[in-house]
């Protein structure tokens, strides 16, 4: 538990490593629980889940094996479709699971899960059928950080599918950081008859929050007042979900207060979407609590890590859509460094604050991001990496 964060944004941890410490834990004292993975355990990072579990095997075994036992509860098959399979057959046994992809290939099983949702409304309706552990799945190794793999592994696409199901089954989870990951976990295994899609990034992010805030995030229908960052009697409002989205949100708001030290900005973070609405399934933000942190009438400069529609689809819902300016993946994609990944799709930090000055008639902090930009551009195709520090 972290009781204090004293600067926020001053350290990094992987959200990803955080995640594999849980799933051990869950491994260790839940017998009944299992890990499904198409190959790429290691590789996203949570091999922290080997110390108690080897792979499930079953074939005879060779020298250049890795670990692996009949009894293993980590499967991995590279096969979506068949993994994908083999866990629902798990949670219709009553047995808790966590299924694992790359985000790019999630959307390989958006029919099985579209069933899957239909089954659980279904079962609800049926006095003997009991409530079933939550689907369960982890999208790691996302569109805005494929610096080798490129175009071809850049899709939130599920994101934007699973979110538009009137069926209201469906929580979208966006941790900010590494200690937003446990309450989330916590979510994940303890509700039931949904489908929860949890996103974050296996790369070291910036530590924004205490275990207190994040556990009032969850209770307070997915939204809060990041007040580290923020000011009394706003000009503009910043949200965000996601945490890359988020880290540039936050570097953007003090990008702005260094240059135009008069505005004022609120920072909200957003770590949970479900149909129309901020939140979960069963407890989404109300328009009281909405307003109360949004205004009623200032600018939002939004920050999504999937496509911007998705989000603004949400926040019309409680504000006008003249009030919203929203940034996001627009399919520009390719093998690239991680600045440039955001500032193609206009979710870098300067391009926040270009939108903000432009609000604002300062052509000259336009032109001076801008630069900015085009440098960090230049030097990237010269040398292969970012001029611009991430975190």
């Amino acid at each position: 538990m972290i009781e204090r964060v004293d600067n926020p944004g001053a350290e990094a941890f992987s959200p990803a490593k955080r995640f594999g410490e849980l799933l051990k834990q869950r491994l260790e004292k839940d017998p009944t629980f299992y890990v499904f993975s198409p190959d790429e355990t290691t590789s996203n990072k949570l091999d922290k889940v080997f110390e108690t579990s080897d792979r499930l095997w079953n074939l005879p075994k060779k020298d250049w094996d890795l670990p692996e036992a009949e009894n293993g509860r980590i499967v991995e098959l590279l096969s979506e479709n068949t993994l994908f399979a083999a866990m629902v057959g798990h949670i219709l046994n009553n047995e808790p699971a966590v299924m694992t992809s790359y985000e790019s290939f999630f959307p390989i099983v958006t029919s099985q899960i579209l069933q899957q949702i239909k089954f659980f409304e279904q079962s609800d309706a049926v006095e003997w059928r009991p409530k079933y552990p939550s689907l369960n799945l982890l999208s790691t190794s996302t569109c805005w950080r494929q610096d080798h793999n490129g175009f071809s592994h850049q899709s939130p696409a599920l994101i934007s599918t699973l979110l538009a199901l009137p069926s209201n089954r469906v929580n979208c989870l966006f941790p900010v950081d590494d200690v937003a990951v446990e309450p989330t976990f916590d979510f994940m295994l303890s509700s039931k008859n949904v489908v929860n899609l949890t996103t974050f990034d296996k790369n070291l992010e910036p530590r924004w929050i205490d275990s207190y805030h994040a556990d009032f995030l969850f209770k307070n229908g997915g939204a809060s007042v990041f007040k580290f960052i923020s000011d009394e009697s706003p000009d503009f409002i910043f949200t965000a979900a996601g945490d890359i989205t988020t880290r540039e949100a936050i570097f953007a708001i003090r990008i702005l207060k260094e240059d135009v030290p008069e505005i004022k900005i609120r920072f909200v973070g957003i770590n949970a979407l479900s149909y129309n609405a901020i939140g979960t399934t069963d407890n989404k933000l109300s328009h009281e609590i909405f307003n109360d942190y949004f205004t009623t009438d200032r600018p939002i400069i939004a920050n999504f890590h999937g496509y911007p529609e998705t989000l603004r689809n949400i926040l019309v819902h409680y504000a006008n859509q003249d009030r919203l300016s929203v940034h996001g993946f627009v399919e520009k994609g390719s093998t690239t460094t991680p600045f440039e990944m955001l500032a193609w799709n206009g979710a870098s930090r300067y391009n926040l604050a270009i939108d903000v000055a432009e609000k604002l008639g300062r052509t000259d902090l336009v032109e001076k991001y801008q630069k900015i930009l085009n440098e960090n551009s230049e030097y990237a195709k010269m040398f292969g990496v970012d001029k611009i520090d991430l975190i």
